[in-house]
């Protein structure tokens, strides 16, 4: 699989038609990923925080949003809310990878400040969009709430070649550069753990790299 070249619009726009969708598991391969994060990575909390907690996530992978589900609100409570932990986001793409493409840029074009609350409406989302085989409604209603996108800002955000392109680079550099082949991956002050992470586990991960 390569991501060298952007996504086409007429797959994103397919994503956006009625039709049918599977996700299966994510890719289980390891690598050692880069620890740092680059311009263009979304980030949440204190940027001076001594641990710093990032995430490859894909916005189709059921991993992830079990965990964006599951242990994220109570993670970001504990330590993004309080200051104790920088936490970023890298994007990463899994099949079908026009719906992670289409999660993505509906969250970049809500805008800096509703990035994460619109990507977890997404993760959220993501399982109706698979058993109803309606991404276009699930998207739209998104998009529109609260009083956000309309449908044709919608696919005009689909169709953004540039923010396309821009997604493509950074995936790619997450798979090539970082060495990334699974989601969700977690680098915790340079030490990788893949798979879903528990709240303990992230409790003793965090401990660990605080010293």
């Amino acid at each position: 699989m390569t991501l060298a070249r952007p996504i086409l619009a007429a797959a994103l726009a397919a994503v956006l038609a009625a039709g049918g969708l599977g996700l299966g598991g994510c890719a289980k391969r390891a690598a050692d990923p880069a620890s740092v994060a680059q311009p263009g990575d979304m980030s949440l909390g204190n940027p001076a925080a001594r641990v710093k907690v990032i995430e490859y996530a894909s916005a189709s992978c059921p991993h992830c949003a079990r965990w964006d589900m599951e242990v994220f609100p109570a993670f970001k409570a504990k330590y993004v809310d309080t200051g104790k932990v920088s936490y970023t986001l890298k994007e990463y793409l899994t099949e079908p990878q026009a719906l992670a493409a289409a999660g993505f840029l509906l969250a970049r074009c809500a805008g800096p400040g509703r990035y994460f609350p619109v990507l977890d409406a997404v993760f959220r989302g993501q399982e109706e969009m698979v058993r109803t085989g309606d991404p276009r409604g699930v998207l739209s209603r998104i998009a529109a709430d609260p009083g956000g996108m309309t449908p044709a800002q919608l696919d005009a955000c689909m169709r953004d070649t540039a923010a396309e392109k821009e997604l493509a680079a950074r995936a790619d550099r997450h798979m090539h550069v970082d060495k990334i082949n699974s989601t969700p991956t977690f680098v915790i002050n340079g030490v990788r753990f893949e798979g879903e992470m528990s709240l303990p586990e992230l409790d003793a991960a965090i401990a660990k790299a605080a010293g």
